[in-house]
């Protein structure tokens, strides 16, 4: 995950709900992507705050150092070494081929895209290979990329490794609610202004569904909605599915009117985020134990990356 400081719903139910649930499944490896941040923009004055601000959220929300580690990706050199090996059994006309690609340059409006732009499906393959990952838990926009990641994979292993392979093919994970909108419909981005924070206060919740989109034929109390055309309702889905019935009833009839639907949904994300928000306060007095966790995540995934460049200049006749 880029850091971006401070974490959001999207990122809750895109990805940190996913990836509690698999640390009893799996061996995970959490990498905070800051090469990947400077793909976009190249001021990394703030990338190191924003680096904490996020692993905060993430201990946060439950994961667990002790089993599954946690690091920048800049400090760990084998992922640019890696990444540089790969990028020589891939093509830019591949590359310019990622829809995902494409998606970001129209949302940016960017009128010229840098070669680390045009090249970081590569450099994620290089996070997931690295520690040879079978599987990576992803958003619906990023399976691109482990299309990408795959066909690396396949080319250095017949390149370099025909008899015993040294990479897997990794498969990638989606979670049921792969993609929650934005306050405005959009997709949820801080950078657009349209989020809901992990950290936010109950009111400051209640403040910002106040001005959350709704079906825009329901104008007052009364007037019959249609709950799945309002983003309201699909956070109702996330965080009052006990409730759904009755809310999509009470929309669909009229009889419940858009403010009291935002006040009680304000009130539900709230109380689920109660637990998230005790716990940061916790890390956030509590730093020194936040940068002892990134550390040691750091010198784990060393040890990893280490190993996986020795398989790889074996492989090459480059040990």
């Amino acid at each position: 995950m880029r850091p971006t400081g401070k974490l959001h719903l999207g990122h809750l139910v895109g990805a940190l709900e996913n990836w509690v649930s698999l640390q009893g499944e799996y061996q995970n490896y959490h990498l905070i992507a800051d090469y990947h941040a400077l793909t976009t923009n190249p001021d990394s004055s703030e990338i190191y705050q924003n680096s904490v601000e996020m692993l905060i959220d993430w201990l946060s929300a439950g994961l667990d150092p002790t089993v599954s580690p946690m690091f920048r990706q800049s400090q760990v050199k084998e992922h640019a070494e890696l990444h540089l090996v790969f990028s020589m059994l891939i093509t830019t006309s591949r590359l310019e081929r990622n829809p995902t690609l494409k998606e970001q340059v129209r949302d940016l409006e960017m009128e010229t895209v840098v070669y680390g732009h045009l090249g970081y499906p590569v450099l994620q393959a290089a996070d997931i290979l690295l520690y040879k990952g079978d599987v990576v838990p992803v958003g619906e926009d990023q399976l691109p990329h482990i299309e990408i990641t795959r066909e690396i994979a396949r080319r250095f292993n017949a390149q370099y490794s025909p008899t015993k392979a040294v990479f897997p093919e990794p498969e990638g994970k989606l979670t049921r609610f792969a993609r929650l909108p934005g306050l405005d419909g959009r997709r949820m981005s801080k950078s657009i202004g349209n989020t809901v924070l992990l950290s936010d206060a109950p009111d400051a919740i209640k403040k910002k569904l106040k001005g959350a989109v709704t079906d825009p034929q329901k104008v007052r109390r009364g007037d019959p909605g249609h709950p799945d055309i309002c983003l309201v309702f699909a956070y109702h889905n996330k965080f009052s599915p006990a409730e759904v019935g009755e809310i999509r009833s009470g929309c669909e009839s009229g009889a419940l009117g858009c403010v009291d639907c935002k006040l009680r949904c304000a009130d539900r994300i709230a109380d689920a985020l109660a637990s998230h928000r005790e716990r940061r306060a916790y890390f956030e007095s509590h730093l020194d134990e936040v940068t002892a966790t990134l550390h040691d995540g750091e010198e784990k995934a060393r040890a990893i990356a280490r190993q996986t460049m020795d398989e790889v200049h074996l492989a090459m006749n480059m040990g």
